[in-house]
């Protein structure tokens, strides 16, 4: 699949070039003529003889930026003075910073925002435990927790340079939900250390988002910090995947005419993701999903040394089939693969059945092209932002956090997630689905607030019907000055 100009390469080259009536107009074709997109032409200096102009555009990757370099001084008189990346730019000096919510104007303001006044707010939470998540940070704050070992598609990169990944996931908590997230990257990989660090400082936080931890690894640090902690604990790479997955299925189904009950449904990689997108599918109602790894199907008969594929043998692939992902294709109506790039072609996608539905989600390089499935799948979507229908997680996760924070959640139940699901697709209305629109825009302001009142309802019904009261969420605490 042919790499395109992206905004991810945003770049601007700083020339010298001699003035005259065609500069400019040279300056752009020749960028232009590597396949680059230009986007701003600004002349910086000039004169008589001498002009400094500023070329922005969108490049392929770093060789194509070599390219642009190389055409604009093969231009007599050309010299590139410098490259500046916009990405970079974007990062320097990090993505996040801490700003208090209080004026502190004068000495009151002082003496009750810190000594000698909030030692009465200490002395209140220390009789009262539970009154931290009201009167404190954790109230709306979540940590993003990642040990570095499975960052993106980039793999163990480690923790410092995981950093830049988590401010921008702390970042879109803020824009989309309102959320306070801070990057908390650790350097370790022992599970038994990275559970310990979590526990110690939970205190300061309502919830924990887990996110590119290897597998299987991640897999019993979210079990074991659920089990431990009295604050919500999601492992975005394999719920957030799953939530969205489900959301995207349910509106494509409509789009085709089937029924969840009716299909059979194929998915490539059952590591995190996989796993977690079964899982969510079988809640759905889904009965007939055949999932494979790089051995081929998982099916009864053979040994495996995990849990989770166990699982999978017990509650998937009803009719036992044994094989590869291409013979297993054949008359399935959905893909879902979160596997790797290219292993399948349009031919495969062709002997799917009629009305197929192919979500190719390996990034940067999908599974199967886009373009090639789009000729016999009735409707594709992928992880990518310039393909329509884009897998982002970004639509589950702000929302999510945004109810169990204001729900008081202690836990996350498969009917919150379920729910999520559900809550994302109910954004894209009846008269707007179609086969390029069966997830809204991350952009829709609707998604985070819908999906938010969705996880807020299901976690009072479910506190209800198991008689636990509810918390409270005054902004003081029993006894003071309250009558």
């Amino acid at each position: 699949m042919a790499a395109i100009p992206s905004p991810s390469y945003a770049i601007t080259l700083r020339l010298e070039a001699p003035t005259g009536p065609r500069t400019t107009t040279n300056l752009v074709a020749a960028v232009g003529a590597t396949g680059a997109a230009v986007t701003a032409v600004d002349v910086v200096e000039s004169t008589d003889t001498q002009m400094v102009v500023d070329i922005s555009a969108n490049a392929r990757d770093d060789a194509h930026v070599g390219e642009m370099r190389v055409a604009l001084e093969a231009i007599d008189g050309v010299t590139v003075r410098h490259v500046s990346d916009a990405t970079f730019l974007m990062h320097l000096g990090g993505k996040l910073e801490v700003r208090p919510k209080v004026n502190l104007r004068h000495r009151e303001d002082l003496s009750r925002a810190y000594t000698p006044g909030v030692a009465r707010v200490s002395l209140a939470i220390a009789e009262r435990p539970e009154d931290a998540r009201r009167l404190t940070i954790a109230r709306n704050t979540v940590a993003v927790v990642t040990d570095g070992t499975a960052v993106l598609g980039l793999g163990d990169i480690g923790p410092a340079a995981a950093m830049p990944v988590m401010e921008g996931k702390a970042a879109l908590f803020k824009q989309f939900a309102g959320v306070d997230a801070w990057p908390v990257p650790l350097d370790t990989k022992d599970t038994e250390e990275i559970i310990r660090i979590v526990k110690a400082i939970a205190p300061a936080y309502g919830g924990v988002n887990l996110e590119d931890i290897s597998a299987p690894r991640c897999f019993e640090i979210e079990r074991r910090l659920r089990e431990e902690l009295d604050i919500p604990v999601f492992h975005d790479d394999q719920h957030g995947t799953a939530i969205v997955v489900l959301a995207a299925l349910i509106n494509a189904l409509k789009v085709v005419g089937k029924a969840i009950e009716d299909v059979r449904i194929v998915v490539s990689g059952v590591g995190a993701a996989g796993s977690a997108i079964i899982r969510l599918l079988v809640g759905q109602g889904a009965r007939n999903i055949v999932g494979f790894d790089r051995n081929g199907s998982i099916h009864a008969g053979s040994d495996y040394s995990d849990d989770h594929r166990e699982w999978l043998v017990k509650n998937t692939n009803p009719e036992g089939f044994a094989g590869s992902l291409t013979d297993g294709l054949v008359g399935a109506d959905v893909f879902i693969g979160v596997s790797a790039g290219n292993i399948l072609t349009g031919e495969d996608v062709s002997r799917m059945a009629e009305g197929a539905i192919v979500f190719a989600l390996a990034n940067p390089t999908p599974e199967v092209d886009p373009i090639a499935a789009a000729e016999h799948a009735a409707v594709v979507a992928t992880g990518r932002s310039d393909y329509p229908n884009q897998i982002n997680n970004v639509l589950a996760f702000p929302g999510l956090f945004r109810g169990l924070l204001d729900a008081r959640a202690s836990a996350i139940s498969d009917e919150v997630l379920r729910a999520s699901a559900v809550a994302i697709a109910d954004v894209v209305a009846d008269g707007e689905r179609n086969p390029s629109y069966i997830v809204p825009s991350v952009f829709d302001a609707a998604v985070a607030k819908k999906v938010a009142a969705a996880v807020v309802e299901v976690v009072r019904a479910e506190r209800a019907a198991s008689g636990e009261e509810p918390p409270l969420t005054g902004a003081l605490p029993l006894g003071a000055g309250q009558e």
